[in-house]
């Protein structure tokens, strides 16, 4: 007669598979949201400075572009056929002259002016008013333009001061033209500055 083997179960427990209990199921929901937001920051923060370098990048040719224009017209400032003077208005936000902006021998009345974050040019060339540049955060700590007399040294001296407004317009021999963009639209990041020296050669010395 064959003999049945006995097979003893530890402890006198059987063993079972089973599902998850409600608890472990809360637990694992809880882990993987968790994870879920972290990798959602992450892309978001992802983005956010993929926006921002884009805007820098944006801000820098824009600023390049605009700084290279307004340094050839300043340089180019002439007296006019009128006898008048060269340099009109010098304001911190605004300046007005008459230089030849289309190489035809004709000297234009140009303008610069910011007003709120835009920066504007008019030039009778055009005949019309437009806006160059937006998201332009310049203020007093950084005026958009600064003059200087023939005593400029470019040192942190007295010698080394922009002129003091109201500007007596006869004794400005060069100007800074600083361009301060916001890095992004919400205003969080530190904004970006760019400057141009310029050297009005053609200005009389004897006025």
């Amino acid at each position: 007669m064959t003999s049945l083997t006995k097979y003893k179960i530890p402890n006198g427990r059987r063993t079972t598979s089973r599902g998850m209990t409600l608890v472990e199921t809360v637990i694992a929901l809880s882990i993987f949201l968790v994870i879920m937001a972290a990798v959602t920051t992450f892309e978001i923060n992802i983005f956010s400075y993929q926006h921002s370098i884009s805007g820098s990048f944006n801000a820098s040719q824009s600023a390049q572009t605009i700084l290279k224009i307004m340094t050839k017209e300043l340089r180019n400032m002439a007296l006019p056929n009128n006898g008048s003077y060269p340099l009109v208005t010098a304001g911190t936000s605004t300046i007005v002259f008459s230089s030849d902006v289309n190489n035809d021998g004709t000297l234009d009345q140009v303008a610069y002016a910011l007003v709120g974050n835009s920066l504007y040019k008019y030039d009778s060339v055009a005949g019309a008013t437009t806006i160059i540049a937006t998201n332009v955060v310049n203020d007093a700590s950084l005026p958009l333009f600064q003059y200087f007399d023939g005593n400029y040294d470019g040192s942190t001296g007295s010698s080394g001061q922009p002129l003091a407004q109201p500007v007596n317009l006869a004794v400005v021999r060069s100007t800074r033209v600083s361009l301060q963009f916001a890095a992004d639209s919400s205003g969080s990041m530190t904004p970006i500055s760019y400057s141009s020296f310029v050297q009005l050669r053609n200005l009389k010395t004897n006025i």
